[in-house]
This record gives structure tokens, C-alpha cells and sequence, in this order.
């Protein structure tokens, strides 16, 4: 079942944004997310939270100054996905900038697994690095670490996972989730850590009288990366990340990005000039993740590194057909996880269970996370897709729904089920896990179990929530134009709006899209429902977005439907 509700949103608040200068619509928009007053749209860097609040970063910017001042080799620890290349890309740029010594190593996800292990730091050792620097990892790094000690190689942890019962001993731990920060952005990125722990060792540096203000490097030079990363990592975009992302679109608008991220715009057929958080999290955050989930993500940390941009352009193309051999992946891995639904042995219909756990002995480790995304939208429901691992284990990727926290209900099935699961980790909305291939079944039931538990009737009902209807004269591309000056994203969600229309025509397009002209008083719109084939009858409550639509130099507003009824 779906509903269309309608945000509420402070009155008061919407009349202060309006005295303001705000657009009326728009005040009332930003009300309801959250937002108080002018200032809590700011987009300037001096708004930052300012990095010494975060918990061990003296000590990192302290730590990590002496290292370049002893010229000790850095060796950075990526992770797999596009936080960690954005996260290991910003590392090796600003400390090279700020005049350390460092490479990076970054695992392969199918031999390596996840995070700083002990086999990792074997192979780290090779480069002989006197200092490791985790970025999106190593929290959960306990065993790792002491590998590392015990080659007498320090350990610098930079990540923002939630930490497990144990902390790795770390020579330095730099994470604003960790136990004792009072950091008051719990969500920035690995990539947002790792750019604040320049920042510290800059001011660090500078009050060693290395830099003055007026020689210091310019880290705002890496902003494009930093808001790739957020974006891309679907961190919840409260006003600290929402000014890191501004000031990286503001680059990328102006040219100033990149090679690496040109070159993505372009393979993603994107204009940078109206780049927007649409454009990373479903254009270039996908092509860079294609490296890591069919590959290892060395091509796509690459990519983001040269400052050729014939490289970058070659690298890019690269990624794209990476990314259409994903989808290809994808798609057929969907098709089969729902064939394996629908048969008996299977169990209760999704759409009867709290749950929905899938395994295929057939599928791709890569793209699992993506399928159970999928999933998770079509059912609405907590999602988790395994494929094979290694010693007769099997590895899942879960997503899940509002109300319903994956890792801690992971570590719940932990505790009640003590072994079954080999290892976990993640955050609210998403998680992985490894199991002993033969404890599927056991682990499916354990998982439906809380999920019959913590989840209520409500949260079952997928909500489409809404801004409500907008007067007449928002139908137009000036008012698109300034919602698409907003950072919208993951926590601060782009404006949906609801209203009646009457349905003047609609075809199909392509076997699987409704175009459709809907009507409302005088007025005409044209609409397109995308992945939504069954036609409408003569009126309808819609759920849609604005868009603009420019053909032959003509800019007309668009309505993309996401649900009508």
C-alpha cells in the first residue's frame, strides 16, 4: 500500500525565511526540513563546524605534521566505493599539497573483503610505510591494526562508520562517531573526515611557521571530490555537509574541477555548468562505483588523480562501460531475486513478511548492494541479497527503511544467535554481513524475527511524503530554476509536490514510461511517469517533481511523476 502525505512545516519558521527574501513556496519547503532561519542555509566555509571539536583531530594534525617534518613514508588504506576513491583521492592530493611522502594501496573487495585486515596490511607492508592512514574504514579494524603494530607500522584511523564494542590501537583514531566526540555533524562522509583532517593539519602547520595564510596550500582546490563523496555515500545532508557540497558544486559550475570529474561529467553525458546533487549521486557516483563492485577501484582513484585530462577522458570511458556491464548485471540478478520470491519454497509473499532475505549461488558480490536497494524500494521492506563468498561463506548487502535501524537489528540477531554471524558492520540504512553459507535459512528467520518485532503497520506502508500543492505561478522555469539552487539530498530531500489533475492524454513510450498531458483549470502540463506503463483514468491525485525541460532553445516545466492514484 501507498500514501501521499504532506510534510508539516513551522509556520513561523516559513514567515522568518519569507521576511527574509525567500520565495513564499520555498520558505515553506525549507520549513518543513528543518530550517529556522537565513543562516541555516548558509554555504560559505567559514560556517563550518570548526575541526577542533572533533574528537583526536589535534592529535592526527600534530601526529601526521611531525611524520612530514621526519619525511615518513604514508601509505593510505582505501576503501571500495566512491567515498572511499573521493576519500583517497582528497588524502593523497592534500597531504602531497601540505609536502608529505604518500602512496595509497586500495583492497580488491573479493580477495581482500572490507577494511583494514590483517592480509591487507601484509600487502601493505611491501611499500614499507611507516605510517598507515585508513580513509572510510578502520574503526572496526581491531585485528588489522594490531597486524600493523606488530610490523611496527602506526596506524592513522580516519573514518565515520559507526565503531564496534572494541576500538583498534590506533596511534591516532579520528572519527565523529567514535565514543567521546562531541563533533555536532555525526554525518559526515569518510571523504568530509578526511578534509577535515587536512584542515587541522594545515592550521597545525602553520603554526609551526611551514605556511603563512598567504602561502598556505589551497585546500578548497579539493572540494569537488569532497562533495562527490558525500553525495555519493547518501550521508544525511545536515548544514555542515550541505556547505561542503555547495562550495563543491560551486567549483564544478565554474570549471574549477578536476580533470577526473570532467571527465565523469562528460561520460555521464551531464552539463557541470548546472551540476547538481542528482548529477553525482546517479550520473558519476555510479561510474566510479563500477570500478570497485566489478573490479578493484584503483582505475576509478586514478581517474580522480591525473591531472591529464586525455587520461581522465580514457579512464572515464573505461568506468562508463564498467557501469553499462553493471546494469546489465543487475537487471538479471533482479529478475532471478524476484523469480526466487515467488516460488513456494521461498516462504510468505514479501509483501506478508517484515523482511526479505535472498541468496542466489550464482550472483555478483558487486552488485548485490544494489540489488537489494531495489528491492528494498519495489517491497518496502529491510532487504538483504547474498551472493557466494569464500570458504563455503556467502556475503549480504542490506538496505532498509525508515524506523528500521540494519545494524543494530544485525547486532541483535548477533547476540540472540552467538556465531551465526561471521562478521557485520554498516549503519542505519545500510550493512553487510558474512555468513557460513549453510546457516542461510537460520539467519533468514532469526532477521524476521526483530523485523516482526521493531516494525509496525505503518512503517510497512511506503509513504510518498509531499510539500502539498503550489500556486499556479510556481509552474514556471524561473521557480524551477531556484529549487535548483537548494542543495537537495539524502536527510534534506529535493521538493515533491501533490495536487489533482485532470488526464487530458497519455501514451507509452519505449514499452515502460506514461507520457502523459494532465490538466489543471486553464492550465496544461506535460508529465512523464518513467518505469510506469499502466495507464491512469480521467483525473488523478498526483505525487510529482518540477523539472525543466529545454527543446529546440524552448525551457518549458515538466512534472516527473512518482506516484499517482
Amino acid at each position: 500500500m501507498t500514501r501521499i502525505a504532506v510534510r508539516n512545516f513551522s509556520q513561523e519558521h516559513a514567515r522568518t525565511l519569507a521576511a527574509a527574501g525567500l520565495h513564499p513556496t520555498l520558505s515553506r519547503i525549507l520549513a518543513a526540513r528543518g530550517v529556522a532561519q537565513p543562516a541555516d542555509l548558509a554555504t560559505e566555509l567559514p560556517e563550518l563546524v570548526p575541526p577542533a571539536a572533533m574528537k583526536g583531530i589535534g592529535h592526527a594534525a600534530s601526529y601526521l605534521a611531525d611524520a612530514i617534518a621526519a619525511q615518513r613514508r604514508l601509505l593510505i588504506v582505501a576503501d571500495y566505493d566512491c567515498d572511499g576513491a573521493t576519500a583517497c583521492a582528497v588524502g593523497v592530493r592534500g597531504l602531497r599539497m601540505l609536502g608529505a611522502r604518500v602512496d595509497y594501496i586500495v583492497p580488491n573487495r573479493f580477495e581482500y573483503g572490507y577494511g583494514l585486515t590483517p592480509e591487507i596490511v601484509a600487502l601493505a607492508a611491501k611499500q614499507q610505510p611507516d605510517v598507515i592512514v585508513t580513509v572510510d574504514n578502520g574503526i572496526a579494524s581491531v585485528d588489522g591494526v594490531a597486524a600493523a603494530n606488530a610490523l611496527g607500522i602506526d596506524v592513522v584511523v580516519t573514518d565515520h562508520h559507526l565503531p564496534g564494542s572494541e576500538l583498534p590501537q590506533a596511534a591516532v583514531i579520528v572519527n565523529p562517531n567514535q565514543p567521546g566526540c562531541e563533533f555536532p555533524s555525526k554525518n559526515l562522509a569518510g571523504v568530509g573526515v578526511m578534509f577535515y583532517v587536512l584542515l587541522a593539519l594545515r592550521a597545525e602547520l602553520r603554526q609551526r611557521g611551514v605556511f603563512t595564510q598567504a602561502t598556505q596550500p589551497p585546500l578548497q582546490t579539493l572540494l569537488d571530490l569532497v562533495a562527490l563523496g558525500t553525495v555519493a555515500d547518501v550521508v544525511k545532508l545536515d548544514t555542515n555537509n550541505r556547505i561542503l557540497v555547495a562550495q563543491g558544486l560551486r567549483r564544478m559550475r565554474a570549471g574549477r574541477m578536476h580533470p577526473g570529474v570532467a571527465a565523469l561529467f562528460r561520460a555521464a553525458g551531464r552539463e557541470a555548468a548546472r551540476a547538481n546533487t542528482f548529477d553525482l549521486g546517479f550520473g558519476l557516483g555510479p561510474r566510479l562505483n563500477a570500478a570497485g563492485r566489478l573490479a578493484d577501484m584503483s582505475l576509478g582513484i586514478e581517474c580522480l588523480l591525473t591531472d591529464d585530462a586525455n587520461r581522465a577522458w580514457e579512464i572515464a570511458q573505461e568506468l562508463d562501460g564498467m557501469n553499462r556491464e553493471r546494469r546489465d548485471i543487475e537487471a538479471g540478478m533482479q529478475q532471478e531475486a524476484l523469480h526466487i520470491l515467488e516460488q513456494p519454497l521461498a516462504g510468505p509473499d514479501p509483501s506478508a513478511r517484515f523482511t526479505v532475505s535472498v541468496f542466489n549461488d550464482t550472483w555478483h558480490q558487486g552488485v548485490i548492494g544494489i540489488v537489494a536497494s531495489r528491492l528494498k524500494d519495489k517491497f518496502h521492506r529491510p532487504t538483504i541479497t547474498f551472493a557466494p563468498g569464500d570458504d563455503a561463506t556467502i556475503k549480504g548487502s542490506g538496505r532498509s527503511i525508515p524506523g528500521f535501524h540494519l545494524r543494530d537489528a544485525l547486532d541483535l540477531v548477533s547476540k540472540r544467535h552467538p556465531g551465526l554471524l561471521v562478521k557485520f558492520g554498516g549503519h542505519a540504512m545500510a550493512a553487510g554481513l558474512t555468513l557460513r553459507a549453510d546457516t542461510f535459512d537460520q539467519f533468514k528467520e532469526a532477521f524476521e524475527a526483530v523485523g516482526r518485532e521493531w516494525l509496525t503497520d505503518d512503517q510497512l506502508a511506503r509513504v510518498i511524503e509531499t510539500d502539498g500543492d503550489i500556486e499556479d505561478g510556481c509552474f514556471s522555469p524561473e521557480f524551477v530554476t531556484l529549487l535548483e539552487q537548494q542543495v537537495w539530498g539524502q536527510g534534506f530531500p529535493a521538493p515533491t509536490f501533490c495536487g489533482e489533475f485532470d488526464v487530458l492524454r497519455q501514451t507509452v513510450l519505449k514499452g515502460k514510461h506514461l507520457k502523459l498531458q494532465l490538466g489543471r483549470g486553464s492550465q496544461r502540463f506535460d508529465a512523464i511517469w518513467f518505469n510506469h506503463a499502466d495507464s491512469l483514468g480521467a483525473s488523478a491525485q498526483v505525487a510529482y517533481r518540477l523539472d525543466n525541460n529545454t527543446f529546440n532553445g524552448v525551457t518549458r516545466v515538466q512534472l516527473v511523476i512518482e506516484h499517482a492514484q
